[in-house]
C-alpha cells in the first residue's frame, strides 16, 4: 500500500498535469484564431503530452494500491496578448512544473519510496526537455518582436511536430 502523503501528492500532480493540458490547449485555440496553425499544433500536441504524463502518474498510484482523487482543474486563461508571451507563458509554466516535480523526488526521497523515486527520475530528465524546447521557442520570438517572415517560417517549423 502507498504512503498516504505520496498518495495526495500524486494526485495534485495529477491535477497539475491536466491542468498544463487546458493550459496548453487554451493557448492552442489562442494561436488557432490568429491563423498560426504551427503554433497551434505544436502546443495541441504539447496539450496531449501532458495528458500523457497524468495518465502516468495515475497508472502508477493505481499499480501502487492507492486511490486516485481527480480534483478540480482550474480555468486557463483565454488570450494571451501574442504568441511570443504565449509561449513566454508556457516557459515560465514549465519552470513551475519543475518545481512540482522536485518537491515530489524530495517527498520520496523522504519517505524512502524508492519507486516513486524511480518514476520520477523519468519526470525529471523530461521536464529538462521541455523547459529548454518552451524556452527556445519563447526566445526565438522575443528575438523576431511578432514581425516579419521569421515569425511564419517558426510557425511553419513548428507546425511539422511529430508525435513523440
Amino acid at each position: 500500500m502507498i504512503n498516504k502523503k505520496i498518495e495526495s501528492a500524486i494526485n495534485g500532480q495529477i491535477q497539475a498535469e491536466l491542468y498544463s493540458s487546458y493550459l496548453y490547449l487554451a493557448m492552442s485555440a489562442y494561436c488557432q484564431s490568429l491563423n498560426f496553425k504551427g503554433f497551434a499544433h505544436w502546443l495541441k500536441m504539447q496539450a496531449e503530452e501532458e495528458v500523457e504524463h497524468a495518465l502516468k502518474f495515475y497508472n502508477f498510484l493505481l499499480d501502487r494500491g492507492g486511490t486516485v482523487e481527480l480534483l478540480a482543474i482550474q480555468k486557463p486563461p483565454v488570450s494571451f496578448v501574442t504568441p511570443a508571451k504565449a509561449f513566454s507563458q508556457a516557459y515560465g509554466h514549465e519552470q513551475k512544473v519543475t518545481g512540482l516535480i522536485n518537491k515530489l523526488y524530495e517527498l520520496a526521497r523522504q519517505e524512502k519510496d524508492y519507486a516513486f523515486e524511480q518514476l520520477l527520475h523519468w519526470f525529471i530528465d523530461e521536464q529538462v526537455e521541455e523547459e529548454a524546447q518552451t524556452q527556445e521557442i519563447s526566445e526565438i520570438l522575443a528575438k523576431l518582436g511578432g514581425k516579419g517572415n521569421g515569425i511564419w517560417m517558426l510557425d511553419h517549423r513548428l507546425g511539422k511536430r511529430k508525435g513523440e
